[in-house]
């Protein structure tokens, strides 16, 4: 099953249901509110509504306001031992705020603050229902499913302290969805799909998901572990290699780019780059 929410003409956001081209209203505000609400994802399998056509659908953030977005870093085995690293022991966590997020065709906003704009292609997970200190069998079921995420960093702000957070929180620079597609459509709650990003259409990153080094499952279940998880909390597993700071020379984006994050089997973001200030 696919669930978006879209943005409606008043100026609201609705949660669907993806049935082929047409998208079905759940009666709910968006994606989090439904894994939050009694009936979850069955209900909103068995739901009914009104329609709307796919091709016009505005994608609003996945889930818009989640308690927390977790973020992982120096998660793909290759892209950790093409720099020169150990495999870190455990993983490594910081967090973004919900005001970073924007949906999956809405424009980047690049922060006048920076000159290095960089983006970080991501499988995310969206939690499924509250869990704290989670065994395997807890942390598989409390996975709904998956979506895309690019965690576009600042990176002279990053890099500023040994703490990532200030390159991390940049209104309006993350795009996240367009689609919650639950575990069963992609092989479980430990997918292996290909994962890529493109800046105007050259290929940048491309890897799979099975090189995490920290899998969903285990994510959830370390997560869980101090902080109690909620229905629609995001965790963003971290970036394959390719990422601009890492190339020599160093690249990174300008207004007018446009940034294409694709994993397989869950969706495609688009996005271009603009000045904050526009």
């Amino acid at each position: 099953m696919k669930l978006a929410t879209i943005r409606l003409g008043d100026g609201t956001t609705t949660a669907v249901r993806v049935d082929g081209d047409t998208l079905v209203d759940l009666g709910l505000p968006d994606v989090g509110a439904v894994l939050a609400s009694a009936g979850g994802l069955e209900a909103a399998a068995a739901a009914d509504g009104r329609r709307y056509t796919g091709a016009d659908a505005a994608f609003a953030p996945l889930v818009p306001h989640p308690s927390k977005v977790v973020c992982v870093g120096l998660n793909y085995q290759r892209h950790i031992k093409e720099m020169g690293r150990d495999l870190p022991e455990f993983p490594t966590l910081f967090c973004k705020f919900a005001d970073t997020l924007i949906g999956a065709l809405d424009d980047v906003r690049r922060p006048v603050e920076t000159e290095q704009f960089d983006w970080e292609a991501e499988l995310a997970v969206v939690v499924g229902r509250q869990v704290r200190r989670a065994d395997e069998a807890e942390a598989e079921a409390a996975i709904a499913g998956f979506t895309v995420l690019n965690d576009v960093t600042c990176r002279d702000w990053q890099f500023r302290t040994r703490e990532w957070l200030q390159g991390k929180n940049w209104d309006s620079t993350t795009p996240l969805g367009p689609f919650l597609v639950t575990t069963d459509e992609v092989g479980g709650p430990r997918p292996a799909l290909d994962i890529r990003c493109e800046v105007n259409g050259r290929v940048m990153q491309q890897d799979n998901t099975g090189d995490l080094l920290f899998d969903p499952v285990h994510l959830v279940r370390y997560v869980s572990t101090m902080i109690r998880l909620n229905p629609g909390d995001i965790i963003a597993t971290g970036t394959p290699g390719g990422v601009g700071h890492a190339r020599k020379p160093q690249v990174y984006l300008r207004e007018g780019d446009t940034v294409v994050t694709e994993i397989e089997g869950l969706g495609r973001l688009e996005n271009r780059v603009v000045s904050e200030g526009t």
